[in-house]
């Protein structure tokens, strides 16, 4: 072991086990009482990877995080990082983690400076090591200027940087970032995930949760959850060649609303066979068995109904379409 020297104390700091994951997780399974929370989960993530947790809230991402972390026992199964056992190893895993929550955690009567200050002397970084990260710090979150603002006062985009960069002051191997831009504006938010890429260039490995589409398409790969279950994992790439069933036809209408009301009438009494009707933007997205075959069908039957002559594309599938059909196999 390594030590760390802070203030007075001198702290130890576990050597990098050698594992060929930064994450490995097998059978893993959480419940409470009768509610099967995390389902037989197994997954591993490369060193240096941007590996997505795409669901909806309650499906599961969370728990399996906490688990992960060690502030969870697992029911079932077992979950290393860096090869540390998350159940038993958790205390001296976690001076090489990084975790950010979706709460947004720090303190908004401290200014960004004392913010990064605090928690630097509770990962134990000593007073030089402390100085030369709150500069990277600052640097990195583009907080130069904002620096000695109260935290109150920093929109969310500033927020959601300065909490990362608290996360990352240690310097840890793996991060952990629970759905880190819910509530932050679509500009914001891609700057952030700029920030995810420059860490892992530099090796670090990161697991992000997300329910945004666009979020996951930016990952390397990403894992399907709902219910607790894990229902595919791989590229977003491979995801829309291997998990979409059916084929997408996106439909322009000048009268959208009539015309998603029609495709869902006739989804529900059957008349088509329409495994989803969904709105995205002005056009509608519609998934059929075959793209040649309904295409004409789906035209005479919107003009049967006496709505305007649609003009009908075949799409190549989003992730949305993908995840929708996937959670629905």
């Amino acid at each position: 072991m390594s030590l760390i020297t802070a203030g007075r104390r001198r702290i130890p700091q576990p050597e990098l086990n050698e594992t060929p994951y930064s994450i490995q997780v097998e059978h893993l399974s959480k419940r409470f009482g009768d509610f099967l929370a995390v389902d037989d989960i197994t997954f591993s993530v490369r060193p240096g990877e941007v590996y997505g947790w795409l669901g909806p809230n309650g499906a599961g991402k969370t728990t399996t995080i906490r688990m992960l972390l060690g502030l969870l026992r697992p029911s079932a199964g077992s979950a290393h990082v860096l090869g540390y056992n998350s159940t038993t190893q958790a205390k001296i895993m976690q001076s090489q983690i990084g975790y950010m929550s979706q709460l947004f955690t720090l303190y908004n009567d401290l200014t960004a400076r004392e913010n990064i200050r605090f928690y630097g002397r509770t990962y134990g970084l000593s007073r030089l090591e402390l100085k030369e990260r709150e500069a990277e710090i600052i640097e990195m979150a583009g907080l130069k200027g904002r620096e000695n603002r109260l935290t109150a006062n920093l929109s969310g985009g500033w927020k959601q940087r300065l909490a990362l960069g608290c996360a990352i002051l240690h310097q840890p191997k793996v991060l952990f970032l629970d759905e880190p831009t819910a509530g932050v504006d679509p500009i914001s938010r891609r700057e952030f995930w700029g920030l995810i890429y420059a860490m892992a260039k530099k090796g670090v490995t990161i697991l992000v949760t997300t329910h945004y589409m666009d979020e996951a398409e930016l990952c390397q790969r990403v894992g399907f959850i709902s219910q607790g279950k894990l229902l595919a994992l791989d590229t977003p790439e491979q995801l829309k060649l291997t998990q979409m069933r059916g084929q997408v036809l996106e439909i322009f209408t000048s009268e959208p609303d009539h015309t998603l009301r029609a495709l869902k009438a006739a989804q529900s009494s059957g008349r088509l066979p329409l495994d989803e009707v969904a709105l995205y933007g002005a056009q509608i997205h519609i998934v059929v068995p075959s793209a040649q075959e309904y295409t004409p069908v789906i035209r005479q039957f919107l003009e049967g109904e006496g709505l305007p002559t649609p003009q009908i594309a075949w799409i190549a599938p989003t992730l949305e379409d993908v995840f929708i059909s996937a959670v629905r196999n």
